[in-house]
This record gives C-alpha cells, structure tokens and sequence, in this order.
C-alpha cells in the first residue's frame, strides 16, 4: 500500500511511531474487543472443542477483518476527520498516509484472506459473519448511513454482534439461545455507548455534519433515549440464566449493568460532557464484566 511520511515527521521516530500510527489507522482497540467477543462466541457455545490452531485463526481472523473496516473508515471518513478535533491527528489528515484507491484494494485483499481463513480452519457459516462484521462497519454504517441518519450507530452496531455469531458457530453452526441472547445485548449496547460518547464530541459531529443522536434531538432527550435502551439491554442481559448459564454469570451481568444504569440516570439528571464520559467509560465496565462472567461460567461451572 503506499505510504508517504509527513514532512513533519521524523523518520527516526522508528518503530513505535510505526506502532501507533498502525494502530490509529486499524482502530486497534475496537478491533482487540471485537476479538476477544467472537472468542467469548465460541467459550459460551456449547459444541465440539476447537482446537488451538482453530481458535487462533479465528481471533487473528477477526481482529485483521475489524482492522481492515477501520482501516476503510478512515479512507471514506477523511474529510470528516479533518473537521473533528477528535481525529485531526488520524493518518489521512495528517498526510502521512496518501489517499489513493490502492488502500481500498490492498484492504479488500486482507479481508479476503482473514475470511477465507476462518473459512478454511472452521466452516463457512463462521466465515460469513466475519465478512458480515466487517461489511456492516466498512458499507452500511460509514457509507450509507453515517451521514445520513441518526439510525446509523443503531444499524451499523449489527457490526459487533457479528462476531459472537462468529464465533459462536464454529462451534456449533446450529445457532443455540444463549449466543443469540448475547448477540441482541450487544446490539442494544452500541448505541447507548456510543451516544454517550456523542454527547461529549457534541460540537465535534454538529460542525462535521454527522447526525448523531444528540446532535439531532439534544443531549439531555439524547440521555433519556440512552436510558431507556440500557434498561432493556441489561433486562435481556440476564435471560442466558434461564438457558443454563449460572451464578457467576449472573453476578457479572447484574454488577455490570447494574452500576451502567446508575451512570445513565446520573447523565439523564445532568447531560453534561463530564457526566456523559463517565457513562461511556461505565460501558466499558458493563460490557467487561458481562463478557468475562459469561466466559468463566461456561468455562469454570460445568
């Protein structure tokens, strides 16, 4: 893929200037946790073991499809980034990536290869939601929706569930309750941690033009509306109980969520940035925690 340095950044920089730029580009972290949800996928599916080979393929498989809809983001979103604040320092605005349709090609290729091996190591149902993930983000949400309608984090949030199918049906390509229960969580979690993250970068996506909830309706409507989704989110969080799963998923999901629920209704009381980032990071913690209760249960009380 071409590259061209900036003119104001030195070459010596090296190694993890390489790092950082590569993972700004790939929205590394995004495609870690999207990872680590498929890999939940197969942990909570019970099925045939896969083996190590197997597993392995189907996280890196995930994280290069994520890095490549990143990737792609960047390339579409550039003129976007450019008026944010937020990613002005992102590697097409700065220059030190040249635009160029190579970058649509070369990623098109990775993601190929990355679905073509998930593919390959588990089966093709496995394999198109990895694509489906990847399609989900890089199309639906940043090329027909993002700019055009508030919708777009609701639709384009399929993107993360995608991978617990993912990796729930290279275990089993039956698909059972509970993966299915932990796909619908995961789309009612979009939105509420992203909105809440809309409200802080507020004036970020009004002066881009990005109709973002709270730029459409207003942050404190924006809360009340993210409050209203968690409730139903973390109420559907808890019915793998009644398929099997126990106590210690059961602690993590109610801890979790239940501690996400007191920061929403402390943003819907006060719909300030300050408050808002506190919901999102609270997001986190509930997502976490579900996520990893989930995964020891399976695991530790069979």
């Amino acid at each position: 893929m071409p590259r061209a340095i900036h003119v104001g950044t030195p070459v010596s920089g090296g190694f993890l200037h390489l790092v950082k730029l590569i993972g700004n580009f790939c929205k590394l972290r995004i495609g870690v946790t999207i990872a680590f949800t498929a890999l939940v996928g197969v942990a909570i599916t019970p099925g045939s073991q896969l083996s190590t080979l197997q597993v392995a393929v189907l996280g890196l498989a995930v994280l290069i499809s994520s890095a490549c809809a990143g990737g792609f983001n960047q390339y579409v979103e550039r003129d976007l980034d450019a008026r944010m604040e937020r990613t002005r320092s992102r590697p097409f605005v700065t220059g030190e990536f040249k635009a160029s349709p190579l970058w649509v090609v070369g990623l098109t290729v990775m993601l190929a290869v990355s679905v073509a091996a998930v593919g390959w190591a588990t089966n093709a149902l496995s394999a198109l939601f990895v694509f489906l993930g990847a399609f989900f983000y890089a199309v639906v949400y940043t090329v027909w929706l993002k700019r055009r309608t508030w919708l777009n984090i609701v639709i384009g949030g399929l993107a993360g569930s995608f991978a617990v199918l993912a990796g729930a049906t290279a275990v089993d390509p039956q698909i059972t309750a509970v993966p299915l229960i932990f796909v619908v969580v995961l789309f009612l979690w979009t939105p509420s941690h992203f909105w809440s993250l809309a409200i802080v970068l507020h004036k970020d996506y009004e002066a881009a033009g990005v109709p973002m909830l709270p730029v459409v309706v207003g942050d404190r409507r924006a809360a009340e509306v993210i409050l209203a989704n968690s409730v139903l989110m973390v109420a559907i969080s808890v019915l793998p109980v009644f398929y099997g799963m126990g106590w210690l998923y059961l602690a993590g999901a109610l801890a979790g969520g239940l501690y996400f629920l007191y920061k929403n209704l402390q943003l819907v009381a006060n719909p300030t940035p300050k408050v808002a980032k506190a919901s999102f990071i609270a997001s986190l913690v509930q997502l976490t925690s579900m996520l990893l209760a989930g995964v020891l249960d399976a695991q530790l009380l069979v």
